[in-house]
């Protein structure tokens, strides 16, 4: 124990020698989490809108108002034909464009149906999938108050009948739903975003740092040294790991404090619940990076092996961005063998839904499974006396 210690205290010494990689070490994953928690959004806002008006009448002008107010579009100009909103959509300029034809008023005033048209950029899928989304809750907002000025206890006559837009009021006989959103009411995609970049950031930092723990050691030419030291396999890879071990553990701290104070994510669950399974996901995130200097021969190496063959694929296949349930078939089961994958549900259902261990003890289960599993074959592949 005392020799894994001044193992320990000498990896400390190292960091404290170097005081650019320290502060890289702590004030990097608060920087990281505020530029992508900011940038890390789902969120489609102020969608830039074009508007073939060929109209030109009350009418068309009360529902381009509706657009214009909204904050999910601006309305970036307004044109009369439908040739004219090409260059718009070629050159980016405009995200969508509405093309309201000519008749439009006199349809809506004598309660015919009226038609409008929305051409969208399908450049950005999602994008342009979030945005027709809100334009079509507008119009169907749009109709509904029409018709709640049509119904006959309002004392006004409105412009259009309930058949216009396929809608009824509930005094034609339909129920009326009322939608509720659990665990995150107003849609907030920050909300299901930033738990998971504190996630990516562990990853990275441990990870990617961890990995050339003992490659370093080998540039130095200081790892002969260690070899003729008294100092057992694993002693040598605890006191090269849990320095770092304890820098991710300051860190949660950090992005967890940044999160709930700056960015105002709900933290519902319990806290140290999150520290205690943070502490088993660093088991497994270090494991991966002592791995990854056992086959690497130089930090640039490692530094590279990391990012590509562990952090990129675990981006990509944990569901942080994408839904493993939309992945091919051939594909989910890979998932299974990412780590990030177990403390994405652990730290999502902690922070939004308020949920203890008999609810996600499984993945936790996994998670330490996986840890274990990764440290001991880094452990057998890390030769105390390998050059």
């Amino acid at each position: 124990m005392r020799r894994t210690l001044f193992m320990i205290w000498k990896e400390l010494l190292e960091l404290r020698a170097d005081p650019k990689l320290l502060r890289m070490l702590l004030v990097a994953p608060i920087l990281q989490l505020g530029v992508l928690g900011y940038a890390a959004t789902t969120d489609v806002k102020n969608v830039p809108v074009v508007v073939a008006d060929a109209d030109r009448t009350p009418a068309s002008r009360d529902l381009i108002e509706r657009f214009d107010a909204s904050p999910y579009f601006s309305i970036v100009d307004i044109v009369t034909t439908v040739d004219q909103i090409d260059p718009y959509l070629e050159r980016g300029r405009a995200w969508m464009a509405l093309s309201i034809p000519t008749g439009y008023g006199q349809a809506v005033g004598s309660r015919a149906p009226a038609t409008v048209q929305l051409v969208a950029d399908g450049t950005d899928a999602n994008s342009t999938t979030v945005a027709l989304g809100y334009a079509t809750n507008l119009v169907a907002t749009y109709a509904q108050t029409l018709l709640a000025s049509s119904s006959p206890g309002s004392g006004v006559r409105g412009p259009m009948s309930t058949s216009d837009f396929g809608l009824r009021t509930p005094d034609s006989g339909t129920f009326d739903p009322q939608v509720r959103v659990w665990f995150n009411p107003q849609l907030e995609s920050k909300d299901f975003m930033i738990p998971g970049v504190l996630a990516l950031l562990l990853l990275v930092m441990t990870a990617v740092l961890g990995s050339m723990g003992i490659v370093r050691e080998k540039e130095l030419g200081t790892l002969e040294q260690l070899n003729v030291t008294p100092l057992g396999r694993w002693q040598l890879i605890v006191g090269k790991l849990l320095p770092y071990g304890l820098i991710g553990a300051i860190d949660v701290f950090l992005v967890v404090a940044v999160a709930v104070f700056w960015f105002e994510i709900p933290l519902r669950g319990s806290f140290l619940l999150l520290f205690a399974m943070s502490l088993v996901y660093l088991l497994s995130t270090l494991g991966l990076g002592l791995f990854v200097s056992t086959i690497s021969n130089t930090q640039q190496q490692a530094m590279m092996t990391a990012a590509f063959f562990v952090v990129v694929p675990m981006i990509y296949l944990s569901g942080f961005v994408f839904p493993i349930e939309n992945m091919p078939a051939v594909i989910q089961p890979l998932t299974y063998l990412i780590p990030l994958r177990y403390y994405l549900v652990i730290v999502r259902g902690i922070f939004l839904k308020g949920v203890g261990l008999e609810t996600f003890w499984k993945e936790a289960l996994e998670l330490f499974a996986f840890g274990v599993a990764i440290l001991s074959l880094a452990a057998a592949r890390a030769r105390k006396r390998a050059a």
